[in-house]
């Protein structure tokens, strides 16, 4: 199985603005991705096509052999709610919810938040905040703030992990705790990773590197 953007192109606004040209390439189960440029070579955009949460001008994303453009609009949120895990720049913590129960998000939009709550538990004692599970976002820190981030990305034990600018917001320690958790999700638990990075001393902790200029993939 894996992830293959095929003849992808994408356009925005009016007239019409190239953003990506021509993407052809293929990501293998449990490779660990950085999607690498400038600011405005079009990484992220790219991310979010081949995370399903944008569609392509032209050409497709397929995954796991399903072409995501022919799925149905219900198929394609149960896929990305069982198999995908998003971590981005901010948080996007539910600040009314506690840590615990904002990592516990997505198994209760699945009906399965009793059956994960030790997980989620276990995942928080992992990242450090094994006495804070009962916190709301604005008693942690920012670093602890993307740990919970990143335990919620991972609770429902996701086969693909999408970070966009994971350690933008973060110092350099927390960068380090928040870059150490996600290569442990790929090498201890066989999660594909795909990064968003402008950092290259991140960018080389994945096995692989895509690099965009202008919209184009020059080496991947």
């Amino acid at each position: 199985m894996s992830l293959i953007a095929h003849k992808v192109h994408k356009t925005l606004g009016e007239p019409p603005t190239k953003v990506l040209t021509d993407i052809n390439f293929e990501i293998k189960d449990g490779e660990f991705v950085a999607l690498t440029g400038r600011s405005g070579s079009g990484k992220s955009t790219l991310l979010y096509l081949l995370s399903s949460l944008d569609t392509p001008t032209q050409g497709y994303i397929e995954i796991d052999k399903h072409n995501v453009s022919q799925m149905t609009k219900l198929e394609v949120c149960k896929f990305r709610n069982e198999q995908m895990g998003f971590v981005f720049q901010f948080h996007y913590l539910i600040a009314e919810l506690s840590a615990l129960e904002n990592v516990l998000m997505p198994a209760k939009k699945a009906g399965l938040a009793d059956k994960k709550k030790n997980y989620a538990q276990d995942l928080l004692k992992q990242f450090g905040l094994a006495d804070k599970p009962h916190r709301l976002p604005r008693q942690l820190s920012g670093g602890e703030q993307q740990r919970v981030a990143i335990a919620r990305a991972l609770v429902m034990q996701p086969k693909y992990l999408f970070a966009d600018e994971p350690t933008g917001s973060l110092d350099s320690h927390n960068s380090e705790v928040v870059m150490n958790i996600i290569r442990e999700a790929n090498q201890n638990l066989g999660t594909t990773v795909i990064m968003v990075t402008h950092d290259v001393g991140f960018a080389k902790q994945a096995r692989r590197q895509i690099h965009l200029v202008d919209g184009k993939v020059v080496s991947s």
